[in-house]
Parts: structure tokens; sequence; C-alpha cells
């Protein structure tokens, strides 16, 4: 066993000098385990904690914990299992927050035997297997032959970073919302990727992998089956490194407070989370001015960001309707399935998943080749849809207004249209639109 303390004092200097920081540890050839632990003065500042290895990322908590422990066969949540090579790791730490008089701080590290339990860690919850909800009375909404709209939300967190709950708990609870897909989007790790598949099984709804980039200037949701996005390195890599690797890069909550989005990008990513859970008074029109001064043309997306009960929206609060593929969710493949239809833009994001809905349905030829779907007044409806994209001004085809009778249809020049009825065909448009209440409250908006 061996042990190695790092101490001194961050000043702001050292904040602005360099934001991360490495503090070598030397494991020697037959370590079992790894555990550090930071301490210091939460008063004076915020202090990440992360881990790298010889082989490269090990692992990420930021400034969820203050301890993690890895070892073969289990570690703290963020972090990956498996055999620790000797040689030297380094612990990660980042200076987040430094206050005027510095921060001090101590970490320790200790090698040793296998730990029966690293900090942090949950044994794998207990849950029986639930039946699965994809062909459950969930909402449907009409769509073209060969397609079927899912309800879902892309950003939620786990115990995997800063959330309550484990993916299984998530996924019970995203299940009871009524949604079929939940992307699960810990920050600056994927620890919980391997815990999806399995989660998914055992509730009945299909869990997205996916990993919160995160920084001090902007956060993006990389989604899909891909490897760690090294969140140090600048926005641009981590485009070209998910796209490259089959995955879909998302700016996250561009107003959000200290987390908005001011990263400097030399070509913009096609989606971002225009609604998310802080838009909290959505007659406040910042987010919609500003995908229309970011590109009229990005495909918009919704997500709660979902932590814990009572501190956040629950999952679905926005929800993201998107036009799958119907073979490629017959066949499990839910996450291809969701990738293919928000790269093709058939997204729409309502309030929740009852809420009332505006779907682009087309290019302007509703009722032809298409297969009916239910409203929420049981009646039979059709719709159609291509997805199309207009390179010059959004996508083209009919809006469709579902549940929206006394609501307003508004587009980016200020004209309204007066919605009757629970299922309106409101013409050909182009760009963004939304429904509206007399308020200008923002109800429902596709591209």
């Amino acid at each position: 066993m061996t042990r190695t303390v790092h101490s001194g004092r961050w000043t702001r200097a050292d904040r602005a000098a360099h934001p991360f920081r490495y503090l070598p540890v030397e494991l020697p050839p037959g370590t079992a385990t790894l555990t550090v632990t930071l301490d210091y003065d939460r008063s004076a500042g915020v202090l990440d904690l992360g881990c790298a290895g010889p082989s490269g990322f090990r692992g990420w908590s930021g400034g969820a914990r203050s301890a993690y422990g890895i070892g073969p066969d289990r570690a703290t949540p963020g972090y990956l299992p498996g055999p620790l090579e000797p040689g030297t790791w380094h612990v990660i730490l980042g200076l987040h927050r430094v206050g005027p008089d510095g921060v001090g701080w101590q970490v320790t590290a200790e090698t040793g035997p296998a730990l029966a339990t690293p900090p942090g860690w949950t044994s794998p919850p207990q849950v029986a297997a639930a039946p699965s909800t994809r062909d459950s009375p969930h909402r449907t909404l009409p769509a073209a032959d060969g397609l079927r709209w899912l309800a879902g939300d892309l950003h939620s967190h786990t115990v995997h970073s800063d959330g309550a709950l484990t993916p299984d708990e998530l996924g019970l609870l995203a299940a009871g919302r009524g949604l079929d897909f939940l992307a699960v989007t810990d920050h600056n790790t994927v620890s919980h990727h391997a815990t999806l598949a399995g989660a998914s099984a055992r509730t009945g709804i299909a869990l997205l992998p996916g990993q919160e980039v995160t920084t001090s200037t902007g956060h993006a949701n990389a989604l899909g089956a891909i490897g760690w996005v090294d969140f140090r390195r600048p926005a641009d890599d981590w485009l070209a490194g998910v796209e490259a690797d089959g995955g879909l890069l998302s700016v996250n909550h561009p107003l959000a407070a200290d987390c908005a989005w001011r990263q400097p990008l030399s070509r913009r990513p096609r989606h971002a989370e225009v609604w998310h859970s802080s838009w909290l008074d959505r007659r406040w029109g910042g987010p919609m001015a500003w995908w229309q001064a970011w590109d009229v043309d990005v495909v918009p997306v919704g997500g709660s960001d979902f932590h814990r009960a009572g501190a956040d929206a629950p999952p679905g609060a926005p929800t993201t309707w998107v036009a799958c593929e119907a073979a490629r969710v017959d066949a499990g493949d839910v996450l291809g399935a969701v990738l293919a239809g928000l790269r093709a833009g058939r997204v729409a994001v309502a309030a929740e998943p009852a809420a009332p809905v505006l779907l682009r349905i087309g290019d302007g030829r509703v009722g032809d080749g298409v297969r009916g779907g239910h409203d929420d007044d049981g009646h039979d409806d059709d719709g159609h849809d291509d997805g199309g994209h207009d390179a010059g001004g959004g996508r083209a085809g009919e809006l469709v207004a579902l549940g929206a009778d006394g609501l307003l249809l508004a587009d980016p020049t200020g004209r309204r249209t007066a919605v009757r009825g629970d299922r309106a065909v409101l013409g050909d448009a182009r760009g963004p639109h939304w429904l509206e209440d007399h308020d200008t409250t923002v109800v429902a908006l596709t591209a």
C-alpha cells in the first residue's frame, strides 16, 4: 500500500493561467485499487475532481464528489473500473471557481487491495423486469408510412455525475411519465453507458447513451454510443470527433445563467437545446430570439436536465418528439432510429408528453400515403412527413397542430394565426414556428 499527499492553495492567478492541474501518483506493479480524497474549503471556491491513467481518461465527478475509488471490477460512479496499469497516474483538479483569498486544498491518494465498496458506489438495484412500453397505449401522433413519433427527453443525469437516481430509478421515472426514450447525459463521463442496456430492459424505456460535455463557457450533449469526448479540447474538436464516431452534438441551454454558450466554433452544430428547463417563464422571448439569431436552420430540441425530484423539471418537461423509422424501432434499434430522425429534422418540442404539439407534416400533401394516428380525442387522423430540409429557410411542409384549439400559431415575422379545432392543418410554411397562448407563452415549437 502506498500513500501520496499533495496540498497547497490555488489563487485566482492560478485559475487564470490554466483551469486544470494534474497531480502525479505513482502506482507500483500489482496495484489493485486507487482511492483519492479531496479536502478543501467549499466556502472559498469550487474544485472539480477527476482521474487519468497512463492510457488516458478514467473518470470525472466534477464538483459533485470529494472522493473516488477505482478497482478492477467496480468503481465510484463516474469512473471506469478495470485493471490499474503501473506507472504515473494523475489526479485532475479543475479550478472551477476560486475566491479572492484563494482555495486551500489537500489531495490524498492511496493504493491497496481490492475495495469492497468504492466511495459513492451503489449496488445494482433490484428492479423487476418491466414489459416494454413501446407498444403500450402512449400518445400516438399521425405519421407517414414507415415512421413513428416517439416521445423523449435528450438531457438527464444520474449518480454517475451530479444526479440523485441510478439509471434504473431514472428509467422507471421516465417510463411512468409516458416517454419512449431518454438520453442519459452525465457530465464529462461515459461510465453510465455500460449500465444502460440492462436498465432499459428492466424498466421498459430506451435509455440512450450520451455525455454532457461540460465547461465553464458552455455545455453540449454528445449523443450516441461513442467514446468519451475530451471537454478540455476546443469545441471544434468535440463536433468533429462526435460526428466521426457516428454521434450527434447539440448545444445545450445556450442562455442558462453562468453555463450559457460562449464557446467559439468555426462550424455550428445542426442541433441546439432551444427549450430547456431553465426557461422558467416562456413569455420571455430570449430562447426564440437566440434561435433565430444563431441559425434558423438549426434543429431545435428540448431537455429537462433532470437531476433530482423537487429541484428540476421532471423527465419529459419539455418533450422532444422525433419521427423515427418504425422498422428500426421494432427491431430494437431505438438509438439509431432517434439519431436518424434528429439528423433529418423530424422533430417537434412540446411542454409535456400530453401537451399540445406542432408537427411539420411533409410537403403539403396531408393524407397522401399516410398511416393514421389517434389524437387525444381518439379520432383517426392522417399526416405525411418526408423528413425534408430546405437549406434556405427551414423544412417545408404543412403544419399540423394537435390539441391546440384556441392557441395562436406564430412565425418569425410576427404574424399570428388562430388555431381552431383539436387537429388543425395550418398551411405550407418554412422556418421556425411555434404555438403560444394569449399572453405569448410558448406552448410548442418546430423547425
